[in-house]
């Protein structure tokens, strides 16, 4: 079941949004994952389970919303000073922070979800991100490479990385920015 957006920004609706993921990131934060139940996050929000199913359908996927929430970027991008090096700073911060506990735990909860629209809204906002990055880069009169490169040449790897190996180090997202901005030359 897919999340309902947009219903009444502001109104009963948003709320109960902000109750409901306060409350998940509250008992996230004091029990063991395994342990969180609907029941539980609908009593500390103050809204009956039935809410909380008909919102979000099953607890993956009110896991999944919060994971997005949070996931959110809540700034632009570093001005570094050259697109290279916003977007080395960029990388290199993604990397640490999706590779964190929290990080993967978060990742774990979107791509477990059933419908696929939270996972799209991480890469959305992915996206956004090496936009403004090129942007930038474009103003300073700075070749860049096209978003989709960057997507695939240094968020993919990063990601795969976090996912089935080892954590990349500075190093090597270094090496696979300084790939795709040389390619795009």
């Amino acid at each position: 079941m897919a999340v309902k957006e947009n219903l009444r920004p502001g109104g009963r609706s948003a709320r109960v949004q902000a109750s409901v993921h306060k409350a998940v990131r509250e008992l996230l934060a004091e029990m063991n994952r395994a342990e969180v139940t609907i029941p539980l996050i609908a009593a500390r929000a103050g809204v009956t389970p039935s809410t909380i199913y008909r919102r979000w359908g099953d607890l993956q996927e009110l896991l999944a919303d919060v994971a997005v929430e949070r996931l959110r970027p809540d700034m632009q991008p570093v001005d570094a000073g050259s697109g290279k090096a916003d977007l080395e700073a960029w990388a290199e911060q993604y990397a640490e922070e999706m590779a964190s506990g929290p990080g993967r735990e978060m990742i774990r909860d979107v791509l477990a979800a059933q419908a696929g629209v939270n996972a799209c809204k991480c890469a959305e906002y992915t996206r956004q991100q090496i936009v403004v990055i090129a942007e930038r880069a474009k103003r300073r009169g700075e070749s860049f490479p096209d978003v989709d490169s960057v997507m695939d040449q240094v968020v993919a790897p990063i990601m795969y990385r976090i996912l089935f190996a080892d954590v990349p180090d500075t190093a090597h997202v270094r090496d696979l920015v300084s790939r795709v901005v040389r390619a795009s030359d």
